[in-house]
């Protein structure tokens, strides 16, 4: 169902991540502690990125796939000295704990912990996120690449803030996070909800479990290109990941429709009389309303007209995704 305009609030702080810089309480995410020494070989076999490149310090965002290469989740990696820790979505926490226990065999060094209970989460988002780094001690951090990472004083202060705006991502003992919360508070950031990270999610175009992240898609129609190391050799959906990209197979894309009013997630997307793609998320924002669709490839890209139920729509471009490898 659609959702209702939202309030103040919410403006306010949305605002503050695009211009200024806010703080979203990421907890709920699920966390996992992946650890021995097979682990960087285990994660390489099982995802879609490069897990032997990396170097403690470094990390990477990676796609579970299942074996025909239909998305599980979009998980972000960082590796340690000593394990790797892996932010997941919310729901898929406990599917995909579940999901890479399945392929420890008898001789692989690799243990897996669940530290959600254990830790939190915080996002720190916007252009002048950097100030909050630096009075946090961090500064050695700033201007290195996407998922590198330091620890300071006990926190984890990761590159990315989990959105396709500038920022960081913060993780600790969860016994820190009231400190935390309201030092960066004090420190100028505006507190960010979970509805208005729903919001910048889908004005971005960041994939979600259960909406872009489906049995029903893989990740070159999702345009998370950037994820994908197509030289690493075999995991899990690799033949069929492959095949797409040197055929070109790919048959439908996720885009971001601007529209006229709101429309129903699951959706019809159509032009002329030809059903094109679905709706898959929808919000509404001081500026209209706006939402995710699949829309095959051959019907077009930016700039296309179309129905989305009975609404009129849009196609443009989501910062968040690509829809070719990037340079």
């Amino acid at each position: 169902m659609p959702t209702s305009a939202i309030d103040s609030k919410d403006v306010a702080a949305i605002q503050a991540a695009t211009e200024g810089v806010a703080v979203c309480d990421r907890s709920p995410w699920g966390r996992i502690r992946v650890y021995d020494e097979d682990r960087l070989r285990f994660l390489h076999n099982q995802s879609t990125n490069n897990f032997q490149i990396l170097n403690p310090g470094q990390g990477c965002d990676t796609v579970m796939v299942s074996s025909t290469a239909r998305t599980i989740d979009l998980v972000s990696a960082y590796v340690l000295n000593d394990a790797v820790l892996l932010l997941t979505s919310p729901s898929r926490r406990q599917a995909l704990l579940e999901w890479l226990d399945r392929y420890i065999f008898f001789a692989d060094k690799v243990q897996l912990k669940d530290v959600t209970d254990a830790t939190s989460t915080f996002s720190v988002i916007g252009p002048q996120s950097d100030h909050i780094i630096e009075n946090l001690g961090a500064q050695g951090i700033i201007g290195q690449p996407h998922n590198h990472h330091q620890l300071v004083e006990g926190v984890i202060v990761a590159v990315g803030s989990g959105l396709a705006t500038p920022g960081y991502t913060l993780i600790f003992p969860v016994s820190a996070k009231e400190q935390l919360w309201q030092k960066i508070l004090q420190l100028g950031a505006v507190e960010l909800s979970d509805r208005s990270w729903e919001t910048l999610r889908i004005l971005q175009g960041r994939p979600a479990p259960d909406a872009e992240l489906t049995e029903d898609y893989n990740p070159l129609e999702v345009g998370l290109w950037q994820t994908i190391s197509f030289n690493k050799g075999c995991y899990i959906g690799q033949e069929t990941i492959a095949r797409l990209n040197t055929y070109k197979g790919v048959k439908q894309y996720l885009w971001g429709i601007r529209m006229n009013a709101p429309a129903t997630v699951g959706s019809a997307i159509t032009v002329g009389n030809e059903k094109v793609g679905k709706l898959t998320s929808y919000t509404e924002t001081t500026k209209g309303h706006f939402g995710l669709g699949y829309i095959r490839s051959k019907a077009g890209g930016v700039g296309l007209k179309v129905q989305v139920g009975e609404t009129e729509g849009e196609v443009v471009q989501i910062p968040f995704v690509s829809h070719e490898y990037p340079q």
